[in-house]
């Protein structure tokens, strides 16, 4: 014969699964939103586009020297990793991380750096700034 369960104990179970639901909703939720403002403030602050900046880390390879966060494929081992990039206090060991120095240095490394791996890639300051809001929008 089947072990009957108190419903007691049913009522429970599912209270338990719905609490567990609910946070897995709301921790969602949270994330989204959080998402939303830090690329919105990306934007505003790179005044750039962290979209069009997707679509110009594919164009220009940068994954193909760094980690990128968001970019199928972006394995690159020769250049540093750039998950969090946004949140380091320092860019290329010793520059101030902000927007406009973080633009300053895509579109031109070697006057910053003679000799860093990171080269010139010909990036104009429209582009420089999509690509500085795409990894400043990333969490």
């Amino acid at each position: 014969m089947p072990e009957r369960h108190p419903s007691s104990l049913i009522w429970l179970a599912g209270l338990v699964l719905l609490a567990i639901g609910t946070a897995l909703i709301g921790g969602f939720v949270l994330h989204t939103e959080n998402l939303a403002r830090l690329r919105v403030q990306a934007n505003e602050s790179s005044r750039g586009d962290w979209r069009r900046g997707e679509a110009l880390i594919y164009r220009y390879a940068c994954g193909s020297c760094h980690v990128i966060p968001g970019i199928h494929g972006a394995v690159g081992r020769n250049g540093p990793e750039l998950t969090g990039v946004g949140q380091r206090p320092v860019l290329a060991g010793s520059l101030s991380n902000d927007p406009e120095t973080m633009v300053r240095w895509l579109m031109h490394p070697q006057a910053f750096r003679p000799g860093s791996g990171m080269p010139e890639q010909g990036l104009d300051e429209r582009h420089a700034r999509d690509i500085a809001a795409y990894l400043y929008a990333q969490d």
